[in-house]
């Protein structure tokens, strides 16, 4: 068995959802610290001027973990990147594909930024037909505070025998605490496959949204890598 673990995201890009379609149990890990400016409360999507960032407004104070960090409210931020949607997908061939998913997302109202993530990440998973199990860190009870021994504790709760890491993890991870724990460790190693886009030349390591408008019901295969 393969278990995988990964911060909530928003929006995240293809290489989050392959880890999520190779893994057989993918855990959220929302009790880490919360990083500012980077994938947790934004992500992008493609524009005619390029790259635009679509980001959630944050209340956040260092060291809060990611659970605890609560979404603003007084920003109106579901209209914007409603807006935004509409105005750079809406003649994609599968703008409808996400037209629930969003109506759903910029409707409620969002106390905690890892709520929103894990919503979007299981929904996102859903369109794509990625069935893997989801859980929640918060929910499964207490983990080591050392990152290796929390993600070797992750992995032996659910009896599994290798844990699938980022293909950043060689820099980071001390790979003798899992051999000892008798873990075997596989390295992600994601290829970023080219698709059909809007707005001219290609641009990767969008949101997964962008695959999606573009490509609907196709969009799994060619996140494998089989189209």
């Amino acid at each position: 068995m393969i278990v995988s673990v990964h911060q909530p995201q928003y929006l995240p890009w293809l290489g989050y959802f392959d880890k999520i379609d190779r893994a057989d149990v993918f855990v959220l890990l929302d009790t880490v610290q919360y990083k500012k400016n980077e994938w947790q409360n934004r992500n992008r999507i493609k524009t005619a001027q390029g790259p635009q960032w679509l980001t959630v407004p944050v209340t956040y104070r260092y060291p809060q973990r990611i659970c605890e960090v609560g979404v603003n409210g007084c920003e109106r931020w579901q209209h914007r990147q409603r807006q935004a949607l509409a105005t750079n997908y809406r003649r994609a061939p599968h703008w409808g594909s996400l037209e629930e998913l969003f109506e759903d997302v910029f409707s409620r109202s969002w106390e905690s930024v890892a709520a929103l993530n894990i919503h979007v990440v299981k929904s996102l998973a859903a369109v794509l037909g990625i069935a893997t199990p989801m859980y929640t860190a918060s929910e499964l009870g207490s983990f080591p505070e050392d990152p290796d021994e929390r993600l070797i504790a992750l992995t032996k709760h659910f009896g599994a025998g290798i844990y699938l890491a980022g293909c950043g993890g060689h820099e980071y991870m001390d790979l003798s605490k899992y051999e000892r724990a008798g873990i075997e460790v596989v390295f992600q190693d994601y290829r970023h496959p080219r698709y059909d886009q809007l707005f001219g030349e290609f641009e990767s390591h969008l949101s997964v949204v962008d695959l999606i408008y573009n490509h609907g019901e196709k969009s799994l295969p060619i996140l494998r890598g089989l189209s």
